[in-house]
Order: structure tokens, then C-alpha cells, then sequence
């Protein structure tokens, strides 16, 4: 490494020779000379890019004491500022030398000199930059005290002028040209995170032209997104769905951001869960339908590779529970009918789901249980003039409002009225195995059946405290049994649990049933 740092050293003596040599003369030849050794000298950019990005703004003045000289020569340079990727990787060599905490005046005085350089190159779209140095020398000012003022001037011009080429619409001749709207997304990319430049940012994403293709270069999205992911840029949410909805691989690398932290660390609360996902945005902009069927198909793909794991599934209820409530804040009045998000399911049962239980009246609760029994049951299983569509697709609906499934659960143990038990099995044995045939399902909701007639009976016998080993024996997880043979473990498991929650006595016998539960049982 120290070798390849004392080569770009003396690369760097060399380079600073011939730009001294490019400077002093103007003729033909020396123009000749300079094209021809563009590429070279943009792959030189390249490799002490590679060096600075790994340094502190200290060390890079310390190992490349002459840096400043060249990098301030190659900006006066319009041949090199006008190949290729020169700018950009100039750019990017130019951010590596701010010092983003400066500890003395000299530290400021660096900053400024480097904003100045940058606002040269900014300056371009709009201004002649010989006449600005004029102009500033006339007034009187010090480079240090009008850079930054002149940056961040440049900065607001830039997006004025891109607000009003939005307005302006088909008028021509007073909007910004397309061709120069993309070469400024890609002088963009390298400062996308400093703190000046988030109004250009912001105003390049909401920038909307007349064009029939987008005139915003790819590199410009991929940068701006990498940093909102990482938390280095700040962007309200307009700018980041029109970022979304303009770049679809930046929406499906947050969603695989998103997966990252809900999946690959230690298990997750549902609340640490829901700060994960309103954090990320997502459902805010998942508001606009072409979002949303981008992050619903992803959830499917995850459900389906994982075999509908369980971390999967709370997080695709979660993420719709942040939706709707994201939906209901941002819409008054929906702009979009709920059809829309849920283009392949009957309309019908989507708006009874969309429902939160607990938000219904009490008395409503088991009528409407039983109606979306009914609805699903027709839908998976009626094959009368052949209105059965793919089971898959109706669960699918189904477990985005996982919610029904607890209350379904909930009312079989507790309910004060004779609750539909047939209704409410078949919508928890779905719930669970969604693609049995018929003849399985009603063997599971037997098995079950006869599971919650021990558990009802355990509760009205009860004359002495419940015990952990009555309620091992009442599901049927004995010290004998083979848990491998259960068909339907989860959705025992899930009574249990309820049952554990809503018994007098439940709570404080919970650890020890659960201890008592044999290895590999599914009441784990």
C-alpha cells in the first residue's frame, strides 16, 4: 500500500508539470497534447480518488502535500472538466479534502477554498466564471467570505431555474434543456451528501420535465438513495416517493434494506418491528399504488421463499397496519380506491379486512368473523361455474390483516354467545395451510376441534388452580408424543397461547407449560 501511495505521489508531480505546461499556453499544439492525454489522466483521477476516500482530510495533505495545486489547476482545465467521467472523479477528489469538522481557521480556510473550486464548477451552467472573479475583486470581497455565499447562491439559482422549467411546461425557451438537466444530475452525484446541496437534491428529485424518457442519469438515484438509506441525507417524503416511483431499483434495494434489519438480527419485537418500517418510509410512500405493488410483490416473493416464515409474516402485517394507518392520515378522501392496491382479490372482502377488529363494536365482532369465513371459503373452495381462484391469492390477502386470525382465536375461547366454531376454524385452519385440499382442512379443524373442547372444558370444571400438566394434557403435547406427526401444531399453538393470555390463572403458569413442552414441540 505505502508503495502504491509513493507511485501516485510522483504521478502526481508529473500530472502537475503538464497542467502547468497546459496553462501557460493556449496555442493548438498544446491543446492536441492535452486530448490526447485525457484518458490517462482521468484514470490517474480515478486511482487518487480510490487513495483519498480511505484517508482523513489531514493525512491527505500530509502524504499529497501538492493536491490542492493540482486539483485547483485541473479545474481551469474545460478540456478536462468536459471528457468523459473526469468531473466527476475530480469532484469526488475534491469532497475527500473537506474537512468535515474543522478544528482551527486553517481548517476553514481549506473548506472555503474547496467550496469556492466547487461553486467554479457548479458555476458553469449559469455563469461565466472569469466574470464572477471580476466581480467579486471589484466588491472587495476575500475568496474566504464569498464562496460559500456564492455556492450557496448557485445552489438556489439551480433550483429555481428547475422549478420554473416545471412550471414553464412546453415553453422552451424558458426551461432548463433536458441534455442540461442530466449533466447536472451527474455532476450532482459525488455531493449529493453534503449539507449545501440537499436543496438542489431535493429539487432534481421533484423536478418533472416533458420529456417521453427520464433525463435524470441512474447514478444520480443510486447515490441519492444509498445516502437516505445510510442516514446521511435528510429528504422529506414527496422527494423520496418521486425518487421511488422514478427509479424502481432504488425502491427494491430499500425494501431489501429494509428486510436486512427486520430478518437478519436477533428476534425483533412487533414494536421495534414498526419503528423499523415507519422509519424507512415505506409506507408513507407506499400511499401512491405503483409503490405499493412494488414492496406487496417483494413481500410475496419472501413469503414464498421462506415458506411463509413467521418473521416474514409479522412483518408483512405490521408493514400493512403502518400502511393503512399512513393511508387514512394522508387520504381524507382516498385518491386511489382500494381496489387499486389489491388489484386480484374480491373487492368486497378486501374492504371487510380493511377493518381492524378491535375498531368494530364488540357485538359485530363474530358476524363479521363469519362473513369473512363465508367470503374466503366460496372464493377458495366453491368450484361452481369456476369462480375458485388461487387459494394462494386469497391468503395472501388474507394474512396482510393477520389480526382477524387473533380475534378468530380469541373469540373461540372467549366468546359470551355461541360463537360459529365451524366459521372460525376453517379461517384459522386457512390461515395456516392454505393450500390443503378440503378433505385436509376438515381433518385439521377435527383434530383442532377436539384440542379446544378439552381446553373449554378444562375451564368450566376448573375448582382448584390450573396446572401447567393439565394444560400439556388437555392440548395433547404429552412426553411421548412425536410433534413431527402434528398436522396442525401452529394453530394449537396459537389457541394455546390464547389461552394462556385470557384464562384467570393463565399468565402466572405460562413459563412452566411452556418448560414442560417436550423438544421440537410446536407449542414452542
Amino acid at each position: 500500500m505505502d508503495q502504491d501511495f509513493v507511485g501516485l505521489a510522483s504521478d502526481c508531480q508529473y500530472w502537475l508539470q503538464k497542467l502547468s505546461a497546459w496553462d501557460q499556453s493556449s496555442t493548438l499544439e498544446t491543446q492536441k497534447d492535452t486530448c490526447l492525454y485525457l484518458p490517462q489522466f482521468q484514470e490517474f483521477l480515478r486511482q487518487m480518488y480510490e487513495a483519498l476516500k480511505e484517508m482523513d482530510s489531514n493525512t491527505v495533505m500530509e502524504r499529497f502535500p501538492t493536491i490542492g495545486q493540482l486539483l485547483a489547476k485541473t479545474c481551469s482545465n474545460q478540456f478536462i472538466l468536459a471528457y468523459d467521467e473526469s468531473q466527476k472523479f475530480l469532484i469526488w477528489c475534491l469532497c475527500c479534502l473537506i474537512n468535515k469538522e474543522p478544528q482551527n481557521s486553517g481548517d476553514s480556510k481549506l473548506n472555503s477554498w474547496i467550496w469556492g473550486l466547487l461553486s467554479h464548477i457548479l458555476s458553469t451552467f449559469r455563469f461565466d466564471i472569469k466574470e464572477i472573479g471580476l466581480f467579486s475583486q471589484g466588491l472587495g470581497y476575500e475568496p474566504v467570505d464569498y464562496y460559500p455565499a456564492l455556492l450557496k447562491n448557485v445552489v438556489l439559482s439551480l433550483v429555481s431555474k428547475l422549478r420554473e422549467s416545471h412550471l414553464n411546461g412546453f415553453n422552451t425557451q424558458r426551461r432548463m434543456a433536458p441534455e442540461r438537466v442530466a449533466s447536472l444530475s451527474q455532476v450532482c452525484v459525488p455531493l449529493v451528501t453534503l449539507p449545501d446541496f440537499e436543496p438542489l437534491v431535493e429539487g432534481m428529485l421533484t423536478y418533472h420535465g416533458h420529456e417521453p424518457q427520464e433525463v435524470l442519469c441512474p447514478a444520480f438515484f443510486e447515490a441519492v438513495n444509498e445516502a437516505f438509506l445510510l442516514k446521511k441525507i435528510s429528504l422529506p417524503t414527496p422527494a423520496v416517493v418521486s425518487l421511488w416511483l422514478r427509479h424502481f431499483p432504488s425502491l427494491e434495494k430499500a425494501m431489501l434494506h429494509l428486510f436486512a434489519k427486520l430478518i437478519s438480527r436477533e428476534r425483533n419485537s412487533l414494536r421495534r418491528i414498526e419503528c423499523f418500517i415507519k422509519d424507512s418510509l415505506l409506507p408513507q410512500a407506499a400511499c401512491h399504488p405503483a409503490i405499493f405493488r412494488v414492496v406487496d410483490e417483494m413481500f410475496r416473493c419472501a413469503l414464498l421463499e421462506t415458506d411463509g416464515a413467521p418473521e416474514v409474516l409479522a412483518a408483512t402485517q405490521v408493514f400493512t397496519h403502518c400502511f393503512v394507518e399512513a393511508l387514512e392520515k394522508e387520504n381524507k378522501q382516498l385518491r386511489f380506491a382500494f381496489k387499486t392496491y389489491f388489484p386480484y382479490t374480491s373487492p368486497s372482502l378486501a374492504t371487510v379486512l380493511l377493518q381492524h377488529p378491535k375498531d368494530t363494536p364488540q357485538e359485530c365482532r363474530l358476524q363479521l368473523l363469519q362473513r369473512i369465513s363465508q367470503m374466503l371459503r366460496e372464493a377458495v373452495e366453491d368450484q361452481a361455474c369456476g369462480s375458485c381462484v388461487d387459494p394462494f391469492e386469497s391468503w395472501f390477502l388474507f394474512i396482510h390483516f393477520g389480526s382477524w386470525a387473533d380475534m378468530a382465536a380469541e373469540q373461540l375461547l372467549r366468546s359470551e354467545t355461541e360463537a360459529p366454531v365451524a366459521a372460525l376454524l376453517w379461517l384459522l385452519a386457512f390461515y395456516y395451510r392454505p393450500l390443503d385440499s378440503s378433505q385436509q382442512r376438515a381433518q385439521t379443524m377435527a383434530k383442532v376441534e377436539a384440542v379446544l373442547s378439552r381446553l373449554q372444558l378444562l375451564m368450566l370444571s376448573r375448582s382448584t388452580p390450573l396446572s401447567a400438566k393439565e394444560l400439556q394434557a388437555a392440548t395433547g403435547e404429552g412426553s411421548n408424543a412425536d410433534p413431527t406427526q402434528s398436522v396442525c401444531g401452529q394453530l394449537i399453538r396459537h389457541l394455546f397461547l390464547n389461552f394462556l393470555l385470557w384464562t384467570p390463572g393463565g399468565r402466572t403458569i405460562a413459563r412452566e407449560a411452556i418448560t414442560l413442552a417436550p423438544a421440537g414441540s410446536s407449542l414452542l
